[in-house]
Order: C-alpha cells, then sequence, then structure tokens
C-alpha cells in the first residue's frame, strides 16, 4: 500500500503521517457494512502495525495515526408548490412543514451518525469525526474528500440494478469516476455471494 506520493504510515521529520479515510454513512444497511468491513480489514491491518511503533503516544487523541471521517449526506428540502386542481391553480407549501421535514432530517442524520460512532468506540488508535452536509450526495461526498484531504474514500454498494442506475444515478459510480483519492465500493455480502 505504499506509493510515491505518499505513504500509509511515513515518516517525515520524525512524525508520523496522519491517514484519513472517509465512510460515507446512509440509511442503507450497505453502508453500516462497508463501515463495519473498513473496521475489521482496514483498521485491524493498520492498527496492529502502528501501534507497536508508539504504543503510549498513541493513546492520546492528538498522536493517532488514523483519522476516520463519518459523512452523512441529506437531501436539501425544497419547497416547491403542487398543482391542486384545473387550471394549474397552485398550493404551497406551508413553512411549518418544511421546519417538521428539516427538524425530522436532523434527527435522522444525529442518529445515523451515532449509530456509526458507537460502531468505531472499540477501536485503538482511530481518531473517529463525525460530519453531516446537506446537498447533493455525489458532488459533497467528492468535494469533501478534496477539501479534507481524504486518503481513502469507503462506499458500500446499494446493488441499484442496471434500470435503476441508469435513471437514478449510482453515488458510487459517480465517485468512483470524480473524487481525487482511491475509492473502495464495498459490497453487501448478498451481492458478494454471486
Amino acid at each position: 500500500m505504499e506509493t510515491e506520493k505518499g505513504k500509509l504510515v511515513a515518516q517525515q521529520e520524525g512524525l508520523v503521517k496522519k491517514t484519513r479515510i472517509m465512510v460515507v454513512i446512509d440509511e442503507s444497511d450497505e453502508s453500516f457494512h462497508g463501515l463495519q468491513w473498513t473496521l475489521d480489514n482496514l483498521f485491524g491491518c493498520i492498527t496492529a502495525t502502528a501501534a507497536p511503533e508508539q504504543p503510549e503516544a498513541n493513546d492520546e487523541a492528538g498522536s493517532r495515526l488514523i483519522t476516520l471521517s463519518l459523512v452523512h449526506v441529506q437531501q436539501a428540502f425544497h419547497l416547491h408548490y403542487v398543482p391542486a386542481g384545473p387550471g394549474g391553480t397552485a398550493f404551497y407549501i406551508p413553512s411549518s412543514v418544511e421546519e417538521s421535514v428539516k427538524k425530522a432530517q436532523q434527527q435522522i442524520a444525529k442518529a445515523l451518525v451515532s449509530r456509526a460512532s458507537d460502531m468505531c468506540k472499540d477501536k485503538m488508535n482511530i481518531e473517529v469525526e463525525t460530519l453531516v452536509f446537506e446537498g447533493d450526495p455525489k458532488e459533497k461526498i467528492c468535494r469533501a474528500a478534496q477539501e479534507m484531504h481524504v486518503d481513502l474514500l469507503v462506499i458500500g454498494s446499494r446493488n441499484l440494478g442496471k434500470f435503476k442506475r441508469a435513471f437514478l444515478g449510482s453515488v458510487s459510480d459517480y465517485c468512483a469516476q470524480h473524487a481525487n483519492c482511491p475509492v473502495l465500493i464495498v459490497k453487501s455480502p448478498k451481492e458478494a455471494s454471486k
């Protein structure tokens, strides 16, 4: 896993390079499978090789070798009017409905990142951060990966199928093509066994 541009664990002027891995979380079981796969397969290897070098220093949050960014992107709620009746009479959605929807989105996002954080709490040498963005998931994920200088982006595959993927688009496909870092797409156990 070493490259010329950067090493997973690199010594630079006596400092250990921190690795940043971003895992995308949404309401799907596939995204949580992607997180669990990352914790089991990537972090087990990284912390096992990195921990012996600095056993005491890694206990402090500032000296941890790995930052795991758990990212959830929720769709922005757009206030639209709904045509009601003949002649194009418009019915506008009241602002109270907009407030209710946004409050529900915030609660869902909080529950998702809390569940994801709980999955990570037993891992040593990992600094966990949770981020929630609003907007188009495809664009927000790629932009965040670029701005945060992510070393690896992990996304669970939802296995949409050819037709749904063609009409709805696939976040994992988009990120694989447009992210400026390596992208790992984790298939669900059902999809991987096919």
